[in-house]
């Protein structure tokens, strides 16, 4: 059986969703930052890196979000997540969801972990003062330049939606306008709406349910 280990209000509820979409049998182990879980040597020995998301397979343990997502698109097939059949589709989908990792999540990244980058307090509070631009700036080119409507890809869902949905889910907390991005807040609601996501927001919200 999978197990995702995951805290809520990260990137971890993007596979969280798939798990769901595709119907996985699965299990959930919730890390706490705030006891900083995530350092211990239990969880490091799942990971490392000492963060999430991290998944748990009978052939060892896949992190990083775009891994995670591929894999399980290509582990549940008939779920069609993924354009495993059209090379340059795939690659496409993989260019969106690595821009998401690399690029989107670091610039929203820096108003609460710029540590991860530089120690002077003047430099911190610079990242912070830029994080609304640049992640604004980030949200701007997917309204209008890669978002094609409704789904990221066009037609089709694929394993990019509870990707951009998870991270436009910061949105407010990273004082980004969002009069910008009627295209991008369109498609939140969109999943927002699916079961799915509801069922995976709910156990992240409350690991009971």
């Amino acid at each position: 059986m999978l197990k995702l280990f995951y805290t809520p209000n990260t990137c971890a509820l993007a596979s969280h969703i798939i798990l769901e979409d595709v119907g996985a049998a699965y299990e959930t182990v919730r890390i706490d930052f705030r006891r900083e879980e995530q350092r211990k040597p239990e969880y490091l020995a799942v990971n490392p890196k000492g963060r999430v998301p991290a998944l748990v397979t009978e052939r060892g343990v896949l992190t990083e979000t775009p891994a995670i997502l591929v894999f399980l698109a290509q582990l549940f097939p008939a779920a069609r997540l993924a354009p495993i059949d059209d090379p340059f589709a795939f690659a496409e989908m993989q260019s969106f969801n690595s821009y998401l990792c690399s690029t989107v999540h670091v610039a929203h990244a820096h108003r609460m972990r710029g540590y991860r980058w530089a120690d002077d307090p003047a430099a911190l509070q610079a990242m912070q003062r830029k994080v609304p631009q640049s992640v604004g700036d980030a949200f701007a080119l997917i309204e209008q330049g890669i978002l094609r409507g409704p789904w990221v890809m066009g037609e089709a869902y694929t394993i990019c939606d509870p990707y951009l949905f998870t991270l436009a889910q910061w949105l407010e907390a990273d004082g980004v306008d969002l009069a910008r991005l009627p295209r991008v807040l369109a498609h939140r609601e969109r999943m927002a709406a699916r079961d799915a996501v509801k069922r995976a927001v709910a156990m992240e919200l409350d690991p009971k349910t």
